[in-house]
């Protein structure tokens, strides 16, 4: 939906286009894409092709196109203009204009129109170059116009720097960083961008570049979105360096290119330590060629081989064939430097069995670039090997981040065949070029190690923990290329943006003085009368004074015809026992709230005949849930919420406002009064805890594992926050009555600090709060973390308290009331609003989106409080659910939210209260010797839109990052089962059959200690 600054965008070039060409403003269309402007015009006949370009370029000469659009918008490189019959479909004809060579196309189009003969032909075409040809010189704007080529298709601006770079170990020469700035309104996928933008950069040939970064930014936002780098070593270097560890592709592909002038294909084969080459016409393989000339083949080809001296190659043997001949026209053979040379006869293979690093490098390159072509396209997969200890680190990134199950396994069975010395595992990781932090890692041990958590084999099961000490850094470790530093891109954003700030003034002062209501401050008096500027000011105050009172005089109307006056009397709709209704209906009695409770038992307890019956034909009750395949769970055991109640009530514990929290704390309190002793583990988090694992069956599971008799409580809270689980561990529960291990169930929403924590200020209202305030004073542990709710809304009426007025207010104040007076809708400006928000609920397209409430309203997917409230916990505080996920059936009784209007993800981050309270507990946990263990629960496909994804992969990053605090351990089983409905209660909630295979995965996790003591 374009917003109004759009579209006053786009009627301003459209009147300007139209004033250009004389083409009527309903024959003109207007759309801007990335740093393009395409322009369509068409009439009942189509315009002519060259007399309308000459039209519009030589408006284009006398104009400022950035001016006509919005400050945000970027410099528009070239215009595309077409032409069209109405009522047709393709355009007949199109243009493509560069600003940058308006000269050029003037010139070329003023000679069509001279010779006019035929008018689909291009004439002059030569006279403009292309932006191809402009960027290989290697000039920044050359460059972006280029690439705006491909990504302006796709709203994608581009800005292109270049940064020089510091010599680096590899090359003691002085090179240069192309830096390149997208910015789009929304967030470009970096996998669909990053092999296109890498091949269109590649493929210039920039000589004296080093790499290029691309930063993918969205309009509005401070950050970058994205990073990616992009390797610009030129293709005949990666041949170079390929060519010397002995590569025959790239051996060939150097000699191709070399007797590419003589017409001559290279193709070469090893045997052994000697390569042969053949040497063969490069014509039409159907046209029958003589053989190369022999004396000038073996001479440029001898040259070169001396040049590269490839490693472990001692002779090569030259063929020269004709066409379509098997048998060789001449024969030549040739002794190379590895011959004579000690150091250059081992091969690479031979080099890195001996555990020469760089040849292990070239080796292991080469493993995972097997296409040459593709190598020399988009730069490959980088290989950036380490040794610390007796653990061999391999990092591999490229444009599109490489896939695990095709370099891990690969790369682990390369280092075990070569046996290096002193090395006893391998750890593989990979990430997409121009990040820092790996996206997956994976790793082997050739020998039983000791470690200090289990590891699961193959798999490498150290988490982010370790990744600090294991990823090259730039400032200790040699590497290939620099790593992106944060000040880099801080630096180059904000270049960019003060550019575009700078842009966006001049265009808004030129729009400001063109309104006429705006003069500079040194601009002559005859250029701008002062007399002029008042008439305007007169003019245009007048037509605003006289809409204003023509609106009120409108909505005055309306209100006397569509909403009659409001009665006198107007009865309060609460409900009966509120003191407020029994001040305005004395009335209504006893009998009538008796009789308002017989029909309503009345409608509870007779069936709905609009529906279906509940009964099938044997008489007994049907599910919705009856299915044909039985799941696997434990066991159902006694409920405990009666229990819970009962035991709530007689606590001295004051009260949390939470009735569920003070249930759970009145069956933990029982539990340790007769075990004694708090369980080994505690479960804990939202309703995805309470849910989604079973304490039975993870003892049981842990059983089978070699660990009897672990005691798990289920401490699970609906819609409990890191806030809520904070308050819990480090105030709620006593130091005695913690475990030795947390598993904190629960997802990326219980870490948003965006949305206003409803569950917790709940808490923080109640006497228990203030007991446990009272008490952390007492023993001098308070915090920010908590605070005095009385304090709190004191300081905030202080700030909400009525300031001094000002003249200027004083004055607005009196204007409003002489304004009021003379009205005829200011009284009834409560009413205005009201129709119009009955007029906007009442549009189709509103409906679904538009509530009106004076209470807030929770959008969510998950199943209404009132279908679970029903359902009661057991005695180890878990509550299964046997209901099972139905797409079909659920969407009808519930509506289906999407990520942009669920509030549980409202306005979403990870910085604030939520990660001050995280911040707290790790620290806490750390203190106490306890293990923490968060686990990121299962969700449904149909829960995970790109919306939730995103903020998805922003909690990753978050906890990948938190990963490095010791005692914490982060698992993601987040898309375990997204397509396995039948786990599921909804689309985020497990149900008892997902809670059981939830219970089983985590105790065979290796990574969880469950013998902590």
């Amino acid at each position: 939906m374009k917003t109004a600054s759009q579209l006053d965008r786009q009627k301003s070039l459209v009147q300007w286009v139209s004033q250009a060409t004389g083409i009527s403003t309903v024959g003109v269309k207007i759309r801007l894409r990335g740093n393009d402007l395409h322009i369509l015009c068409e009439g009942t006949e189509c315009p002519r092709r060259w007399r309308t370009l000459s039209d519009l370029l030589q408006a284009i000469q006398q104009t400022d196109l950035d001016v006509l659009t919005n400050s945000e918008q970027t410099s528009i490189y070239q215009v595309l203009v077409y032409g069209r019959k109405k009522g047709e479909i393709r355009p007949q004809w199109c243009h493509r204009v560069y600003l940058n060579q308006l000269d050029r196309h003037l010139e070329q189009v003023n000679q069509a129109l001279l010779e006019d003969k035929k008018k689909s032909q291009v004439p002059g075409g030569a006279l403009i170059i292309s932006n191809e040809s402009l960027a290989k010189q290697g000039h920044p704007d050359a460059i972006a116009r280029y690439l705006s080529e491909t990504l302006s298709r796709l709203g994608v601006a581009v800005q292109v720097k270049v940064k020089p770079q510091h010599p680096t170990q590899t090359s003691s020469l002085e090179e240069h960083r192309l830096w390149i700035f997208c910015q789009s309104g929304y967030s470009p996928d970096p996998s669909l961008l990053a092999e296109p933008i890498a091949q269109k950069l590649r493929y210039l040939k920039l000589s004296g570049y080093q790499d290029a970064v691309i930063v993918s930014q969205v309009n509005g936002e401070t950050t970058p979105d994205w990073l990616l780098r992009v390797d610009l070593t030129p293709p005949e270097v990666m041949l170079k360096e390929w060519a010397r560890w002995g590569d025959v592709q790239a051996i060939a592909r150097l000699l191709t290119e070399l007797l590419s002038e003589l017409k001559v294909a290279v193709q070469a084969s090893l045997q052994e330590s000697t390569l042969h080459i053949f040497c063969t016409p490069s014509s039409d393989p159907l046209e029958i060629a003589p053989a190369p000339d022999k004396h000038l083949c073996l001479q440029a080809i001898a040259e070169q081989l001396d040049i590269i001296a490839p490693q472990g190659i001692k002779a090569a043997t030259v063929y020269g064939q004709k066409t379509a001949d098997k048998q060789p026209a001449w024969i030549d053979w040739l002794t190379l430097p590895a011959a004579q040379n000690p150091a250059q006869s081992p091969s690479a293979l031979e080099l890195a069995t001996a555990g020469d690093e760089p040849a292990v490098h070239f080796l292991l390159e080469r493993l995972l670039n097997p296409d040459l072509d593709w190598r020399l396209k988009t730069g490959g997969i980088r290989v950036v090997p380490l040794i610390k200890g007796d653990l061999l680190h391999i990092m591999c990134d490229a444009p599109v981040c490489p896939a695990r199950k095709k370099v891990a396994n690969k790369v682990v069975q390369l280092i075990r065949q070569l046996k290096l010395p002193g090395v006893l595992g391998v750890r593989v990781y990979g990430r997409r070029a121009g990040n820092k932090e790996p996206a997956w890692h994976h790793g082997q041990d050739f020998v039983r190690r000791q470690r200090l958590v289990p590891e699961a084999t193959p798999e490498f099961a150290a988490a982010a923990i370790y990744i600090k000490d294991l990823v090259p850094s730039q400032t200790n470790e040699p590497i290939l290329r620099p790593e992106l530093t944060t000040e880099e891109v801080q630096t180059f954003i904000t270049e960019v943006a003060r550019d575009w700030v700078t842009t966006a003034t001049a265009k808004v002062k030129k729009l400001l003085l063109q309104t006429q209501f705006f003069t500079e401050i040194d601009q002559p008096t005859e250029y701008n009368p002062e007399a002029q500027g008042i008439k305007v000011a007169l003019v245009w105050g007048t037509l605003g004074l006289l809409l204003t009172m023509q609106t009120d005089w409108v909505l005055g109307q309306i209100i006397t015809r569509t909403i009659p006056n409001p009665p006198s009397q107007v009865v309060s709709a609460v409900t009966p026992s509120s003191p407020a209704n029994q001040k305005t209906s004395p009335k209504l009695g006893a009998n009538q709230n008796q009789r308002t409770a017989f029909f309503a038992n009345t409608n509870k307890t007779k069936p709905n005949q609009g529906k279906s019956s509940v009964f099938n034909a044997s008489g007994f009750t049907q599910s919705e849930d009856t299915e044909t395949e039985s799941l696997e769970a434990a066991p159902l055991k006694e409920k405990a919420t009666a229990t819970a109640i009962l035991l709530a009530a007689r606590s001295q514990m004051p009260s949390f406002n939470a009735r569920q929290l003070d249930e759970q704390i009145a069956l933990y309190k029982q539990r340790l009064a007769k075990t004694g002793t708090p369980p080994h583990v505690l479960i804990i988090g939202s309703s995805r805890a309470l849910r989604g694992v079973d304490p039975a069956a993870l003892s049981q599971a842990l059983a089978t594992q070699g660990y009897p008799k672990i005691d798990v409580f289920n401490f699970g809270i609906n819609g409990a926050t890191a806030q809520v689980v904070d308050f819990i561990i480090r105030r709620v529960l006593e130091p005695s009555e913690l475990p030795k291990l947390i598993v904190w169930a629960d997802g990326s929403r219980a870490f948003n600090s965006g949305r206003k924590d409803i569950t917790f200020a709940a808490i923080a209202a109640s006497a228990g709060y203030k007991q446990a305030l009272q008490k952390a004073i007492a023993t001098g542990t308070t915090d920010e973390l908590l605070k005095d709710p009385a304090n709190s809304s004191s300081e905030q009426k202080a700030k909400t308290q009525k300031p001094e007025l000002s003249s200027y207010q004083l004055a607005n104040q009196w204007l409003n009331q002489a304004v009021a007076a003379v009205s005829a809708s200011y009284s009834n400006r409560d009413r205005i609003k009201e129709l119009l928000q009955k007029q906007l609920n009442s549009l189709p397209l509103m409906s679904d989106r538009i509530h009106v409430s004076t209470s807030s309203i929770k959008l969510s997917n998950d199943a209404p409080e009132e279908e679970t409230s029903q359902q009661s916990v057991d005695f180890d505080g878990f509550l299964p659910l046997s209901i099972r996920f139905h797409p079909t059936r659920y969407y009808q009784k519930h509506p289906k939210v999407t990520g942009n209007y669920d509030n549980d993800y409202q306005s979403f981050k990870v910085e604030g209260e939520q990660d001050t309270a995280f911040q707290a507990l790790l620290q806490f946990t750390q203190t106490r010797k306890i293990s923490l263990v968060f686990v990121n629960m299962p969700l449904t496909a149909d829960y995970l839109d790109p919306v939730r994804q995103k903020y998805e992969q922003e909690f990753q990053q978050y906890m990948l990052q938190m990963s490095n605090n010791p005692n914490f351990i982060y698992r993601d089983i987040s898309k375990l089962w997204t397509k396995v409905n039948d786990y599921f209660s909804d689309p985020s909630h497990l149900n008892r059959y997902g809670a059981y295979e939830v219970s089983k995965k985590l105790a065979h996790d290796p990574m969880i200690p469950w013998t902590a003591k």
